[in-house]
């Protein structure tokens, strides 16, 4: 076993040093899970059911002291972090009033004395690699579910998030989740690749592309259940139409809000010429009533960024920008302080030459483009490789459904933007990802169906 430092990103200073796994423990592991699994299996589903409700009233009993690890863990601000906790629990409720109906078994024939129905079976061993700007949602959308269907879970926090994901361990445990059935792997990289190479029967990632794709190369000859859960570059359109005060507004909360760290951030604006001017203005006006400081503080809107290295992301999108004639508003800088800090950024006149409007910014960064029509306006959100979420802003619900419907992205909102919700499935197109989390679909992606052919003698 080896060590691994953890970095509190607001003060650049030390905040823990714990134990990691290797290739030997990760192999363990992998093995105690398949035994763990099918006794896991057995529990009825009332049982699996009670465990979760269990581990969802210490979520409750321990929220404020969770929140503060998520704030130490990622820079998040602490009131955006309670929001998180707060979130997860209409997540769990949805998970344990729908898993029943999301996988009973189904009789779809019955005549002649030949009876056909289908049964969802776990799919087994879930290995589930983590993100780190949504420990609670991003972990919660796959192993409450994969819980409750009767899997087991090698869970890999980001190693950015690890002390959250050993919260959540301790958890489940105390909640009754037997040590088998929920098997935390600590580490960086490479022991994300070692729970690869483990004989598992699912593997759900939340990351990026580049990992994703090297994921799927490394998985795809397996012929296991794959699930990639990807970046974005998302796109809104403020229509001519739209009120101004009110899209500018929301559209701020979603382009800054944790900041800008969500796959579903608002990451490109396109804003019919007619009301550009003054919605640039309403924009900034907004933006720079957020308060930039401690995330621990409860007035901070926009905290520290999680990964050091996305500076240099950042730098280098708000160089290119400018380089190619882009007009910078506000920010586009460092900040001078201990950790990893940024100004919030908006840049205006831009176009599609430029980086921020091509490859994901994952930072309080944002470039606002003046099209012509509505025909402009799709043309350009179609304009990328990615194909997440995606909004209109008008106060036409028919011209935003048409629009909508010729925008590929697995999510599309019309006068709002950067929400999830259990209710609804959660996809992407693209290079956004493949496989689906949330809704029945998202219980159902961790059972796999088995066909029954009974006849009566």
């Amino acid at each position: 076993m080896s060590e691994l430092i953890l970095i509190n990103p607001a003060t650049g200073t030390q905040s823990a040093i714990i134990a990691a796994d290797d290739a030997a423990s990760v192999a363990d592991k992998a093995e105690r899970a398949r035994g763990g699994q099918k006794r896991w299996a057995r529990v009825a589903l009332a049982g699996r059911c009670a465990a979760i409700e269990r581990f969802r009233a210490f979520v409750v009993r321990d929220l404020e002291a969770l929140a503060r690890t998520l704030t130490i863990d990622t820079g998040k601000p602490i009131r955006q972090a309670r929001n998180e906790l707060n979130g997860l629990l209409g997540r769990i409720d949805f998970f344990l009033a729908s898993v029943q109906r999301a996988t009973h078994t189904e009789t779809v024939l019955d005549e002649g004395g030949m009876r056909e129905e289908i049964e969802h079976v776990p799919l087994g061993v879930i290995g589930n690699i983590s993100a780190w700007n949504y420990p609670w949602f991003v972990g919660g959308n796959v192993f409450i579910p994969a819980l409750l269907t009767g899997n087991a879970v090698l869970y890999k926090p980001s190693e950015y998030a690890t002390m959250t994901g050993l919260a959540i361990a301790g958890l489940l445990r105390e909640a009754g989740i037997p040590d088998d059935v929920f098997i935390t792997l600590v580490g960086d990289g490479s022991v994300g690749a070692a729970l690869l190479e483990q004989r598992i029967d699912g593997l759900f990632f939340t990351g990026s592309y580049a990992t994703g794709a090297r994921i799927a190369r490394s998985i795809g000859p397996r012929m296991m259940k794959l699930q990639l859960e990807l970046g974005g570059k998302d796109p809104t359109y403020v229509r001519a139409d739209a009120p101004v005060a009110v899209a500018a507004e929301s559209l701020a909360d979603g382009a800054m809000y944790n900041t800008g760290q969500s796959c579903c951030s608002v990451e490109r604006i396109y804003v019919h010429e007619s009301i550009y001017d003054a919605f640039v203005d309403a924009f900034v006006a907004t933006v720079r009533d957020f308060k930039v400081g401690d995330p621990l503080a409860e007035d901070t809107y926009i905290g520290a960024i999680t990964r050091t290295p996305q500076l240099d992301v950042l730098d280098a999108q708000v160089e290119d920008a400018k380089r190619k004639g882009a007009r910078l508003l506000m920010g586009g800088r460092r900040l001078p302080a201990p950790g990893n800090w940024y100004e919030p950024t908006v840049f205006a006149d831009v176009d599609h030459s430029m980086e921020l409007m091509r490859e994901e910014s994952f930072g309080p960064i944002i470039g606002i483009q003046k099209v012509r029509d509505d025909a402009e306006a799709v043309r350009l959100m179609n304009d990328t490789r990615y194909g997440l979420t995606a909004g209109v802003f008008t106060r036409d619900e028919a011209v935003a459904r048409q629009l909508l419907s010729e925008v590929n992205a697995g999510s599309v909102y019309w006068n709002c933007c950067d929400r999830v919700s259990p209710r609804l499935p959660w996809s992407g197109h693209g290079d956004s990802g493949v496989g689906i989390t949330l809704s029945s679909y998202g219980i159902q992606t961790f059972c796999r169906p088995k066909a029954w052919h009974l006849r009566n003698p």
